[in-house]
């Protein structure tokens, strides 16, 4: 019989579309490459617990037991074009390896129960990647049912609805994006029920749900998956093909792979600045949108209009895509923005949505925080990755990795 505290895995689907999009790209490119992982705890006073720990390993083991059925297989045919028949033949073969994740309970030295996390992934990449997003949500499940239990589920499906009342009220378009920092799985199906619910009570109103990251929970709840392209790609492929013009190699081969779909660019992996460099006119038509994932998310929109102009291409035939810890008035102060400027805009919201809950002891009054967690690409063949970002606390990487690449960018950043 199953304790309270277990966390298990659902389904090889639970998890967001981007990581499968560039499954199929990494096969079809560079199948061969071997790479590793690396955890990070952002959440300095936020520790786990030894019991946490076992939990969480318990769980990492059974992924193990995943893999696609026909029916998913069918519907992931139907609903998302862009995955090739080769593609998902791998994908129904596709098992998880729980031997290529390292896991280590590292105790403080004040209690040997309490203490921190060491997480490396190491394997092919064409493997390995599909590891980043359910860890992080089955280690935020076992953390929220071991270590901090100090909430409850009680009124997580309305404040979602009343959410997405008002977003759609607000004319936004939305996609949900809250798998990887979650408090749980039933937590996710709650806030989907909610957001569905509202859709349709506000099916008059101009904004809409485009859907969700969490390609198990719009197969469940029959929306639409919605995701392109993550950083991982971009530092790769910097890494394995040479960080000169490094964006440009990443967009075009993303092409080769999907022509003319899901063709949304994250500018921020060695900055928007760098990026834009990169930005031809020809790639500027050709992509559909670009994705703000870092830095100041006003500045951003008049640079993309700027941007756009210089290079004689409308802005207003392009989206901007905002998906960095928003909320709903942020969501809706930067749609006012746009409205300004006359540009098209969505936003994917994720943490606010999945896991925004208050302490049970506090009567309501006081937020129980997430924990903020990362798992990034570490290395490709030996070679670092990094990752520059537009906000200095997010750099990924050794210092004189950063440094180099910051030459190779010409950049002057600082690389604490």
């Amino acid at each position: 019989m199953s304790s309270t505290t277990d966390v298990h895995p659902v389904s090889i689907l639970d998890t967001d579309l981007y990581k499968f999009t560039m499954q199929q790209a990494v096969l079809e490119k560079f199948p061969e490459i071997q790479c590793s992982y690396r955890f990070k705890n952002r959440s300095l006073q936020m520790k786990f617990t030894r019991e946490c720990i076992e939990v969480f390993k318990k769980a990492v083991s059974e992924m193990a037991n995943l893999k696609l059925d026909s029916s998913e297989k069918e519907w992931l045919h139907s609903v998302c074009p862009f995955f090739k028949p080769q593609y998902l033949e791998y994908l129904s073969e596709y098992r998880f390896n729980p031997d290529q994740v390292t896991i280590n309970f590292v105790p403080s030295p004040e209690d040997p129960n309490v203490g921190e996390l060491e997480l490396d992934i190491t394997g092919p990449w064409v493997e390995t990647i599909l590891w980043e997003v359910p860890l992080m949500s089955l280690l935020s499940e076992s953390y929220f049912k071991i270590v901090d239990r100090d909430w409850d589920y009680e009124g997580q499906e309305e404040q979602a609805y009343q959410k997405g009342i008002e977003l759609l009220s607000s004319g936004i378009l939305f996609s949900e994006f809250g798998t990887r920092r979650r408090r749980s799985h039933h937590a996710h199906d709650l806030v989907i029920m909610g957001l569905k619910r509202a859709m349709q009570d506000a099916a008059d109103k101009p904004g809409s749900l485009v859907g969700t990251s969490n390609v198990y929970l719009a197969y469940k709840h029959d929306l639409k998956p919605s995701g392109t392209i993550a950083h991982e790609w971009f530092m790769a492929i910097g890494a394995s093909l040479g960080y000169e013009n490094a964006n440009a190699k990443a967009l075009d081969l993303w092409h080769e792979v999907y022509g003319n779909s899901i063709l949304i660019a994250l500018t921020d992996t060695f900055t928007t600045e760098a990026f834009f460099k990169d930005f031809t006119a020809d790639r500027a038509r050709l992509w559909s949108g670009i994705r703000q994932d870092s830095g100041d998310p006003f500045a951003y929109a008049p640079r993309a209009k700027q941007m756009y102009q210089s290079l004689g291409v409308e802005p207003k035939d392009h989206f901007i895509v905002f998906s960095d810890n928003l909320n709903v008035d942020l969501a809706k102060k930067l749609k006012e923005q746009c409205d300004d400027l006359g540009l098209k805009c969505s936003f994917g919201i994720g943490t606010n949505f999945t896991n925004d809950f208050k302490k049970k002891s506090s009567g309501g009054t006081e937020k129980s925080k997430a924990l903020n967690i990362v798992i990034k690409i570490a290395s490709v063949d030996g070679e670092p990755c990094v990752k520059l970002s537009d906000e200095q606390g997010k750099h990924m990487g050794d210092p004189e990795s950063i440094k180099k690449i910051q030459k190779v960018f010409s950049l002057d950043l600082c690389t604490k």
